[in-house]
C-alpha cells in the first residue's frame, strides 16, 4: 500500500508539516479557490450590482435575461479574470498560511491549546496575509461589476484606470473593510468545517481512515457546504460594505466617513440586501472548494482536512 501511494506522488514524498508540504497546501488553494470563484461570476455580478442599487433588476433571473440579452455570455461573466486572478492569489495565501500557522500554534507555541482557538487563529492569520494579495483584484472586479456603463472592460484597463488617477494606494482603499469582511469569514469557514467534518465522522461511527477516498471527499464537500452558510450570514454585511465603498467612496473620503455616510443613506436592512443569493452562493462555492483541496490533497498523496 505504501509503495503504490508513493508512486502515485508527482512531486516525490511529502513530509506532513514540511516547507514542500505548505507549498503544495498552497497549490491546492489556487485549484480550489480560482476556478470556483470564477465559476460563479454570474451569481457575484448580480449580487454586487444588487447590493450597490437595489432596484436595478427585479430578480436574479430576470438580471441574467437582461445582461445576456444586452451583453450576450461575455456580459453575464463579466470581472471574471480579476476574480480569476485575485482568488487563485488569496486561496494560495488562505489555505497555504492556515496549514502554516495550524502548525505553529497547535503544535509548536500552544500544544495545549484548545483546537477551535487553534483553527479560529491560524484561519484569521492567513486571511489576513491573504487578502493583502487580493484586495487590488477586487478593487478592480467590484468597480467593473458595479458600474454602469463599465468602469473598465477588462482587468488591463481597470488596473491602469485606478493607478493612473488614484496610485496603487486606489487598489488598497478597500482594504480595511477587505479584512473586516474576510477574515470572519474565513474563521467561521475553516473551523466551523473542522469542527462539522469531526461531528460527522463521529456520528458515522467509525474512523476518518476506514472510509475510502471518494467517501472522504464527500464528507468535505457536506462539511464545506455547511461551513458554507455560516459564512455567507456572517460576512454579509461587511461584504455589502465593501461593493458600496468601491463604488461610490468620494475622493479625499475617510474610510470612516465613507462607511458612515453609506450606512446613513441604507440603514441596517440594507446591510442584507442580496443575502439569499449569497447563501447559495457561498454554500454551493465553500462545498467546492473544500471538495477541491481535499481531492488535490488525496492526489498527492496527504490526507484529508479535519476529522483526526
Amino acid at each position: 500500500m505504501a509503495r503504490q501511494q508513493e508512486r502515485k506522488l508527482p512531486l516525490g514524498k511529502i513530509e506532513p508539516n514540511s516547507a514542500k508540504y505548505f507549498y503544495s497546501c498552497a497549490l491546492g488553494g489556487i485549484t480550489a479557490c480560482g476556478p470556483t470563484h470564477t465559476a460563479v461570476t454570474p451569481l457575484d455580478l448580480v449580487k454586487c450590482r444588487r447590493q450597490v442599487d437595489p432596484k436595478i433588476y427585479t430578480s436574479n433571473l430576470s438580471a441574467w435575461r437582461t445582461i445576456f440579452a444586452k451583453e450576450g455570455l461575455r456580459g453575464v461573466f463579466f470581472g471574471w479574470a480579476p476574480t480569476f486572478v485575485g482568488y487563485s492569489f488569496q486561496g494560495a495565501g488562505k489555505y497555504g498560511f492556515y496549514e502554516y500557522f495550524k502548525n505553529l500554534y497547535g503544535d509548536k507555541l500552544f500544544p495545549n491549546m484548545n483546537r477551535t482557538v487553534v483553527f479560529l487563529g491560524a484561519s484569521a492569520s492567513a486571511e489576513f496575509l491573504a487578502d493583502i494579495a487580493l484586495c487590488p483584484m477586487e478593487a478592480i472586479k467590484v468597480r467593473m461589476q458595479t458600474t454602469l456603463p463599465p468602469y473598465a472592460r477588462n482587468l488591463r484597463e481597470g488596473w491602469s484606470g485606478i493607478v493612473t488617477k488614484e496610485g496603487l494606494s486606489g487598489l488598497y482603499k478597500g482594504l480595511y473593510p477587505l479584512w473586516a469582511r474576510q477574515i470572519p469569514y474565513t474563521m467561521t469557514k475553516f473551523a466551523t468545517f473542522e469542527e462539522t467534518v469531526s461531528i460527522i465522522y463521529k456520528t458515522l461511527g467509525k474512523p476518518k481512515e476506514s472510509y475510502s477516498g471518494l467517501q472522504q471527499t464527500g464528507v468535505s464537500f457536506l462539511g464545506g457546504y455547511i461551513a458554507g452558510v455560516f459564512c455567507a450570514v456572517v460576512s454579509h454585511p461587511a461584504d455589502v460594505m465593501v461593493s458600496k465603498l468601491n463604488a461610490d467612496r468620494k475622493a479625499g473620503e475617510g474610510a470612516m466617513t465613507a462607511v458612515s455616510r453609506i450606512y446613513g443613506n441604507i440603514g441596517f436592512p440594507g446591510l442584507w440586501n442580496g443575502l439569499p443569493v449569497r447563501i447559495v452562493m457561498l454554500g454551493t462555492l465553500t462545498g467546492f472548494q473544500w471538495l477541491i483541496y481535499d481531492s488535490f490533497k488525496m492526489f498527492l498523496g496527504l490526507p484529508t482536512t479535519g476529522g483526526h
